[in-house]
């Protein structure tokens, strides 16, 4: 079936609301490149939107598929327990805290997470509150989205809320909202929780717990100071606060760590991971202290389908793939290519606003002027639809969708990328003729 015949299908029958962004219509993929049914190549340097660091169809990942498949496919882990369940929650414990007591659950979907996670810190600490932070998403379920910032089109109509969720700044540096410097402003975005929140919008002890994204992902790829993730850790201690962060985009070697809240020296008492964890396979797991984990009763957190067998050998393969090929270390080196050229479009054109990043997740934010750093989304569109015809795929991100993201497999070769920096290049610089 050709393009046109596929696209009119999926226009008479797949709803409107699941929006895509470009015209694609894939046949097959593997590495960083996808093939669409036309047989035209692209270049991926979208990932899935963060979720295909070891690349697309690894050959391990597919053998651990195939060989899971022939064995069983599911027993729901509530009512028969099976090995690769056990295995993956082990390595993640191991992965994510080498000095506390961990333990894991595993669901379908990073929102899934994010709703258990919530769940067990509330549970744990007996409070209602969340507090969350202003461009953060963490998903489109009823309690995520209520944390979800952003309102079109994540969340407008679909009321009413969660309540008891409350919302301050994140440490976006080039837009701050108190209108000081870095590092002249002693991260009072972080103060400012002690100093007034507490006392001017919820009190501390109604707080049940903190939920952070240490590189905010669809808010538009920021980068907070690396002091920032320190000071909310010492406020949650001090108050007895759950620290939930967010890993779903970052983890898995994205930012030159295996996670990226390792930058900051901290240790998150629940960690949400989801996306990379088994190239592309429907998994996400909520990782935590084993005494915040385990203070919910028997039975109180489950699913029929978390966890399941196929996606938990996908997950040890891609644990395997990130150690065995040190695409922790890639990403670094895929990054400091990325940086270089991204300040080098920094200096060419007016344009470039911002550019921001951690390891291989990295970002231009696009603005009328550099200057005014007024936000210029239709820019930023059109340089990424320009990136397609020429045989790219990126993506935007941001509160006004003016931000250019980077999510590369970690598996791309020196020429591939190579090629797509020099596509982006080309692309950038046909808006300035």
């Amino acid at each position: 079936m050709n393009k046109s015949e596929l696209v009119k299908l999926r226009q008479d029958h797949v709803v409107k609301g699941v929006y895509t962004l470009l015209p694609a219509m894939i046949a097959e993929a593997k590495g960083a490149v996808v093939r669409d049914v036309e047989g035209k190549e692209f270049l991926d340097f979208s990932g899935g939107i963060g979720v295909l660091n070891v690349g697309h169809c690894p050959d391990e990942v597919v053998e651990a598929i195939r060989d899971q498949a022939g064995k069983y496919l599911h027993s729901c882990f509530m009512v028969q327990m099976y090995e690769p369940y056990i295995a993956l929650a082990k390595e993640l414990n191991e992965l994510v805290s080498p000095i506390s007591p961990m333990k894991t659950m595993f669901v379908n979907s990073g929102a899934e997470a994010v709703e258990n996670a919530v769940k067990i810190a509330k549970y744990h600490t007996r409070r209602p509150g969340i507090l969350c932070f202003e461009n953060a998403f963490h998903g489109r379920t009823a309690i995520g989205m209520s944390l979800t910032s952003k309102v079109k089109y994540y969340k407008y109509g679909f009321w009413p809320f969660s309540p008891e969720v409350y919302r301050v700044p994140y440490a976006y540096c080039y837009r701050c909202s108190y209108n000081l410097t870095y590092p002249s402003c002693n991260i009072y975005c972080a103060e400012f929780i002690s100093e007034k929140f507490f006392d001017l919008y919820a009190a501390a002890e109604s707080i049940a717990a903190i939920i952070i994204e240490p590189v905010e992902g669809e808010g538009g790829f920021i980068v907070p100071p690396k002091e920032y993730l320190g000071r909310l850790q010492n406020i949650c201690k001090d108050h007895g606060i759950v620290l939930i962060i967010d890993e779903i985009q970052t983890g898995f070697g994205r930012t030159g760590k295996m996670f990226a809240y390792e930058h900051s020296g901290v240790e998150p008492d629940i960690l949400i991971t989801a996306k990379s964890l088994a190239a592309g396979m429907p998994l996400a797991a909520v990782t935590g202290k084993a005494e915040i984990m385990d203070s919910v009763e028997n039975g109180g957190v489950g699913g029929t389908f978390g966890g399941n067998p196929v996606c938990c050998r996908a997950g040890l393969a891609v644990l395997k793939i990130l150690k065995e090929k040190r695409l922790v270390e890639r990403a670094n080196e895929i990054g400091k290519k990325i940086m270089e050229k991204f300040h080098s479009f920094s200096e060419k054109y007016p344009f470039v606003g911002d550019v921001r990043g951690l390891g291989a997740m990295n970002a231009m934010e696009i603005v009328v002027d550099k200057k005014k750093s007024k936000p210029d989304g239709d820019l930023a569109k059109a340089v990424v639809k320009r990136c397609y015809e020429k045989g790219l795929i990126m993506l935007t991100a941001g509160g006004f969708s003016n931000v250019i993201r980077h999510l590369v497999p970690l598996v791309v070769t020196d020429e591939q990328l190579e090629k797509g920096l020099k596509i982006l290049g080309e692309a950038m610089a046909e808006q300035v003729e």
